[in-house]
């Protein structure tokens, strides 16, 4: 195939006549699958890494993630390089960044070297993922996109599953080092993100995105719910896993083997919690999912207060997996409501939204850690309780103008600017 073939302009109604395996939903497949490849390992050996390698305490590591989330607060910056770059093809050199800077990882032991390549590594990720959500949101129909969205989630737990497979299966009978796993986990995702810029056409969306930051009034729930998720989200990604090799001792091959659960649990639950969302629609989803996960957080609290060992905590790993996978309800939601050029700096500005307490929340609780672990999960379950509330504004069929229940329906929303 022609390098100048892959570099020319489709219109997105044109990319429907092209193969199955070079239309948009494929590109998405693929980089769906590429990008776990690093981020999983990064994450599954992460905290062995530092406690074993590094000597993290909690406060260190709630610096780390501090870094790490500092990125996802400037995402906004997005809508600043694609003035000058293709969403498409940033969202590629994202991941080619993520890929490098994964496998460079266990180069740079000490806290300054960790700060300055989970830095770099993040700026990769964060930038995927807020490009990625604006061309699903984009190039995926609304009738299809909860169960799209499903399917696109299991494929990237897929992907998961088979880093965290291949470490269990070979980090103790080939003696495998970091250093190792990390240059090929990285490689790895750097060599797809190559592929997907060879292999496909630039798709042009139908509707051009606006290339400024877009605040607007009736997004509000939809920020709101932004807000919370991340924070909520922080403390579940930072402490959960820290705490079953701080407490409990899992080696590397265990907690991979756990998160080898939760991502065949995943696999399976999320093409059907895609179908639950469109049949049901997003509130009730929404509802679900932050009543289970502050049951979930409570639970953890009961962790330390009564010490019910590895196993329950172990399986609380799993269950809040499986509730966080309702979460794309979040991105139909807005799918729904949202003008279609409002896609791509909305996600911008909802990334960085997301990230607001991501920046202090990690650094701030590792302090916190340190003297009442049973604080932060408590926390944790009063962020839940809150998402709760704001959940109940969503509408059964949201719409432009009926964004929330408190939303007038006479009134007509203003065009995009």
């Amino acid at each position: 195939m022609a390098l100048g073939d892959t570099l020319r302009i489709l219109p997105l109604a044109e990319a429907q006549r092209l193969p199955l395996w070079r239309q948009p939903v494929a590109l998405l497949a693929l980089m769906a699958f590429g990008m776990p490849i690093a981020f999983a390992t990064w994450s599954a050996l992460l905290n062995n890494f530092v406690i074993e390698v590094s000597g993290f305490t909690g406060s260190d590591i709630g610096w780390l993630h501090t870094v790490r989330e500092i990125p996802g607060f400037f995402a906004i910056g997005v809508i600043l390089l694609i003035l000058f770059i293709r969403e498409q093809v940033l969202a590629l050199v994202s991941l080619v960044l993520l890929g490098v800077a994964s496998a460079l990882t266990a180069q740079f032991p000490s806290l300054g070297g960790l700060l300055f390549v989970t830095l770099l590594s993040s700026i990769g990720f964060h930038y995927y993922e807020t490009v990625n959500q604006s061309l699903q949101l984009q190039w995926i129909d609304k009738k299809r996109a909860p169960q799209v969205l499903g399917w696109l989630l299991s494929i990237g737990s897929g992907a998961t599953l088979l880093a965290y497979g291949l470490i269990v299966v070979t980090w103790r009978a080939y003696d495998l080092n970091y250093e190792l796993v990390y240059w090929i986990s990285g490689g790895a995702t750097a060599a797809i993100a190559v592929v997907c810029f060879l292999a496909f056409p630039q798709f042009e969306s139908p509707n051009p995105q606006t290339k400024k930051m877009v605040l607007r009034r009736r997004y509000w729930l939809y920020y709101a719910l932004q807000f919370m998720s991340g924070a909520r989200r922080q403390i579940f990604v930072v402490f959960a896993a820290f705490m079953m090799v701080e407490r409990y001792s899992f080696d590397v091959h265990q907690i991979t083997a756990l998160f080898m659960g939760t991502l065949l649990a995943n696999m399976i639950a999320a093409p059907l919690l895609g179908a639950v969302v469109a049949r049901f629609g997003e509130r009730l989803a929404l509802v679900v999912e932050y009543a289970g996960l502050g049951m979930i957080f409570l639970l953890y609290a009961g962790l330390y207060i009564y010490d019910w060992g590895p196993w329950m905590a172990g399986g609380l790993y799993v269950l809040n997996h499986l509730f966080f996978a309702l979460a794309l309800a979040i991105k139909t939601y807005f799918q729904k409501i949202a003008d279609p050029g409002d896609i791509a700096p909305t996600a911008a500005v909802a990334f960085t939204i997301n990230h607001i307490a991501a920046v202090f929340l990690p650094a701030a609780l590792g302090y916190l850690w340190l003297t009442s672990p049973v604080s932060v999960f408590m926390l944790a379950a009063g962020m839940a309780a809150v998402s709760l509330l704001l959940s109940l504004l969503v509408p059964r069929h949201p719409e432009p103008g009926r964004e929330t229940l408190l939303a007038r329906p006479d009134i007509t929303p203003a065009p995009a600017e």
